[in-house]
């Protein structure tokens, strides 16, 4: 296959992610260009329809997907900007892995939401055992469906929510814990 138009990165990282609606990217840094004669670089990847993200099964997935500090092999462009960092259309972004933390990740529909104690409560995938009580850190983060920031009062029951959260969680029914990060999925 003649590759003239394609550049490939493996085991890039990614530092930024940003949607909106003047579209959306992902920056990532790499160690390992073949073609590019260079080594730790950044490159601007623009998400268009046609950009395929995969998981590390190389099953489809949506760019809200991503998060910072993901390894990644990716396929793009050779026509980029002499930006800096350079910019170039992705075709194809595959994770390799994910980056290692100290808390967990929770992906459930919100509930029930109690604004006075500041916190929700989250189902998934319709199964009562999955039930869980989050109470938001004041310093938590919360992220609409296109990584914007908003605020807790924004949050809906009927909501799909992926809660990023501490390792433990109390013995009560429901069990409870420290949201961190919230980010509303489409």
């Amino acid at each position: 296959m003649d590759n003239n138009f394609l550049t490939q990165l493996t085991n890039g990282t990614i530092e930024a992610i940003e949607t909106g609606r003047g579209g959306s990217f992902v920056l990532v840094s790499y160690p390992d260009c073949p073609s590019c004669n260079h080594d730790n670089q950044q490159i601007r990847l623009n998400i268009t329809g046609n950009t395929v993200i995969l998981d590390e099964s190389s099953n489809r997935i949506p760019i809200t997907d991503l998060s910072v500090g993901m390894t990644v092999n990716a396929a793009f462009s050779n026509a980029a900007t002499r930006s800096i960092p350079p910019q170039s259309v992705a075709y194809v972004i595959q994770i390799t892995r994910r980056p290692q933390t100290e808390s967990n990740v929770t992906i459930g529909r919100i509930v029930d939401i109690d604004r006075q104690n500041r916190s929700f409560t989250t189902i998934s995938s319709g199964n009562i055992s999955s039930v869980v009580r989050f109470n938001v850190a004041d310093n938590a983060q919360i992220f609409n469906a296109f990584g914007r920031p908003m605020q807790f009062s924004g949050l809906l029951p009927g909501m799909r929510v992926r809660v990023r959260h501490a390792a433990f969680m109390t013995a009560s029914i429901p069990p409870q814990t420290t949201a961190f990060e919230i980010q509303v999925i489409r």
